[in-house]
């Protein structure tokens, strides 16, 4: 049984890239079902996007790719840097500072094995007796 690659990107969240690595670092290489429960029990806001990125790349091999929910590993976890808005702040005798809101695109990549497929049952119909 062959390995497959499922991929789920969650893109445009509203939190700087480097936030978002800090907790993507804590589950990378793990299986989902160890980095859903270490993402629980993680007190960061960033913690809430990775968290619904893995899920719905484990939803995506469960119900698309057909694969065992018990042999998912996360194989790559990366956040790379998304769209910037650029704001002003309001500051003393009439003039705006400038800054950026960020953004950061999340991409999870997931291996595991496919389900066994199912034997297919061979029904031997009975031979009806005539009278």
């Amino acid at each position: 049984m062959a390995e497959q690659i499922v991929k789920s990107y969650a893109k445009g969240v509203n939190q700087a890239p480097r936030k978002v690595a800090i907790v993507a670092s804590l589950v990378r290489n793990r299986t989902v079902e160890d980095a859903l429960v270490i993402l629980d029990h993680t007190q960061r806001k960033a913690a809430t996007p990775v968290k619904k990125a893995i899920e719905s790349a484990k939803a995506n091999a469960i119900n698309n790719h057909n694969l065992q929910p018990n042999s998912l590993v996360i194989k790559t976890i990366s956040v790379t840097i998304g769209k910037r808005l650029k704001r002003y702040k309001p500051a003393s005798r009439g003039r705006a500072l400038p800054f950026q809101k960020k953004s950061s695109n999340i991409l999870v990549e997931l291996t595991g094995k496919e389900k066994p497929k199912p034997k297919a049952k061979t029904t031997k119909k009975a031979k009806k007796e005539t009278k």
